[in-house]
């Protein structure tokens, strides 16, 4: 049995098998454990705050196609209210109204209209932040408003499909 001697101060203990087998084993472990970790929490956050930011970015565009459409819908035909007691809208001042509102707030977007409902449709593309790393730019947002002209506010409005 052979003892090695203490290692004297200043010096390196070598193990039986030379300086290189001190050196082995677990080292750079802890880095790959940490790369591991940073990616999948990057994937995570990516999960929710691309499709979060989309979505919030609808519910932006539902309130500007209704708020458009609602400009549309205070475009009442007066001649026809008048003489009829009818209220009905002018199509073709609604449609304009609608579109000027969009124009006006920097809006790309198609305004529809009849005698009886203004339809707005806003499309925009939400510009992603994570998702980005793995090659998708932008998502679609599409959204729809209508509205419809009214006298007055008598009481709840009834759910028209």
């Amino acid at each position: 049995m052979t003892t090695t001697p203490a290692p004297r101060h200043g010096r390196r203990r070598v193990g039986r098998f030379g300086a290189r087998a001190a050196v082995t084993g677990d080292a750079g472990m802890v880095s790959a454990f940490v790369l591991a970790a940073m990616i999948g929490l990057l994937a995570v956050v990516g999960l929710a705050l691309d499709p979060g930011e989309a979505y919030a970015a609808k519910i932006r565009a539902i309130g500007q196609a209704e708020e458009a459409a609602r400009a549309g819908a205070q475009q009442i035909n007066l001649t026809v209210y008048r003489t009829t007691g009818v209220l009905q809208l002018d199509p073709t001042a609604a449609e304009q109204a609608a579109q000027h509102y969009l124009t006006t707030e920097g809006i790309t977007g198609n305004a529809t209209a009849s005698t009886a409902r203004v339809t707005v449709t806003i499309t925009t593309a939400y510009r992603t932040q994570l998702w980005q790393l793995v090659g998708v730019d932008t998502i679609a947002v599409h959204a729809t408003g209508t509205a419809t002209p009214q006298l007055g506010i008598t009481g709840p409005e009834p759910d028209n499909p």
